[in-house]
C-alpha cells in the first residue's frame, strides 16, 4: 500500500455516530520504505491490544485482512501493543469523544 499524501487507517466509519464515540483505529503495514509516507504491505496475522493509563489489559483485538484494527474506547490515553510474528511495538495514543485517533503502525 503506497500512498501519496493519503493517510491510510482504520476501517470505515461509516454508520459510526463520533459525536458520542472516542474511537481508536488504523493499520499495521511491514515492509515499507521509512520515507515519511505510510507504505507497505498490510499485516493480517498481528493483534492489537488495548492497555489504560495504568497499564491494564482492557482489550484485544486481530487485525483484519487489510492490517486494520479499531477500539471504542472512553476518552484519554491509552497504550497500544501490536503483536505480530516476531514483533512487539508499543505507541501511546490519545482517544477523544468526536475525532477519531487515526493510527498508520510500521513494523
Amino acid at each position: 500500500m503506497k500512498t501519496c499524501g493519503a493517510t491510510p487507517g482504520g476501517p470505515s466509519l461509516d454508520g459510526v455516530d463520533l459525536t458520542k464515540q472516542s474511537v481508536i483505529q488504523g493499520v499495521i503495514l511491514k515492509d515499507g520504505q521509512s520515507d515519511g509516507v505510510p507504505n507497505g504491505a498490510p499485516v493480517a496475522s498481528a493483534h492489537v491490544r488495548l492497555l489504560d493509563s495504568q497499564g491494564e489489559f482492557t482489550a484485544e483485538v486481530p487485525t483484519n485482512t487489510d492490517g486494520q484494527f479499531r477500539f471504542f474506547a472512553a476518552p484519554g490515553t491509552w497504550t497500544l501493543v501490536v503483536l505480530a510474528p516476531g514483533v512487539r511495538k508499543e505507541l501511546s495514543v490519545d482517544a477523544a469523544t468526536g475525532v477519531p485517533a487515526e493510527v498508520v503502525i510500521q513494523i
